[in-house]
């Protein structure tokens, strides 16, 4: 079976730059879109196609609301409810995942303008891993070493030398996430998929 690596994940930040300075990704499994929506009490739940429109609906959400709302989509891939957010975090939040998470499997990771970054992997309601994808030597949570391998494999640097190699950290965050759900996201998905989107409060 193929295993990602951060390469297969290039596309992302060449054909969607403006989402990669501000994103989050969640997978969760066994959830539909409207189920996950449920769960998040979102509100103005309509239908919109692409990362167009979704980034569109998302700033215009944070603008309307002063960042006190957030809009996210969620579509079904499989057997998992992919969740993106233009300039959101919902998805790292230990409020929001924890619970979505039990009985179940979650995997998140965020970036935002300034570079601060977060991967975070939840199984039960407990978070399992979590590391800061331009600082992945330094995790955390319940089994922070239990992956260590796939993490190199999907192109994580390690080390804690200052001559680390920083490059496609963002990318490889996608890489793993995808090694650890079997969850393949690709730039046809971003551009053509219909999500179910609404706005919802922050924790």
């Amino acid at each position: 079976m193929y295993e990602a690596t951060a390469q297969d994940y290039l596309w992302f930040d060449e054909h969607f730059p403006f989402l990669a300075e501000a994103y989050c990704v969640t997978l969760v499994r066994g959830l539909t879109p409207d189920s996950l929506l449920t769960r998040l009490g979102a509100t103005g739940v309509r239908r919109v196609t692409g990362m167009g429109d979704l980034t569109e609906s998302a700033y215009g959400t944070w603008s309307d609301h002063d960042g006190d709302r957030l809009f996210v989509g969620v579509t079904g891939v499989g057997e998992w409810a992919l969740m993106v957010e233009p300039n959101g975090y919902l998805g790292i939040s230990d409020e929001i995942v924890g619970p979505l998470s039990r009985g179940t499997t979650a995997v998140s990771h965020f970036r935002n303008i300034n570079a601060v970054d977060h991967f975070n992997w939840y199984e039960d309601g407990g978070r399992r891993l979590h590391f800061e994808p331009l600082f992945a030597y330094a995790r955390d949570g319940s089994d922070p070493d239990g992956c260590v391998d796939t993490m190199r494999a999907a192109g994580f640097d390690l080390s804690d030398d200052e001559e680390r190699d920083y490059n496609l950290h963002t990318e490889a965050a996608f890489a793993l996430a995808e090694r650890l759900t079997g969850v393949r996201l690709t730039r046809e998905l971003f551009d053509t998929s219909e999500f179910l989107g609404g706005s919802v409060p922050m924790p």
